[in-house]
């Protein structure tokens, strides 16, 4: 594929986009985790572990801000907030379900080939 612009930016294929959109350490866990039921923001931190505070706020708003997942905000006190999976994240689910059984096939091979 030809390079192209996408949202003011210029990419050489659309791996790369899809890389920016869900790649990092924390944004594919973040939607594995959100899969199956919407989460609060201290469950996810506390499910995350080394995640900090800054960071996973971050990557919640990157992923809000791209459609893969939606905030919404319960007006009681204490305010409770919930993430949930957009139709958009769920589109992505089976591409890092794929990264995950590779990964572990990467490790079990790796693991056998240094013994």
């Amino acid at each position: 594929m030809p390079e192209f612009e996408f949202r003011g930016r210029r990419y050489n294929n659309p791996v790369e986009v899809a890389l920016e959109v869900i790649g990092g350490k924390w944004k594919m866990p973040i939607l594995w985790r959100l899969k199956d039921r919407p989460w609060r923001y201290g469950e996810l931190k506390r499910s995350l572990g080394r995640v900090s505070h800054k960071m996973l706020t971050q990557q919640l708003r990157e992923l809000e801000g791209n459609g893969l997942l939606t905030r919404t905000v319960h007006a009681v006190v204490p305010p409770h907030v919930e993430y949930a999976i957009s139709d958009l994240g769920r589109d992505a689910i089976p591409t890092i379900d794929a990264l995950r059984r590779w990964g572990s096939a990467y490790v079990e091979n790796s693991d056998s080939a240094t013994r």
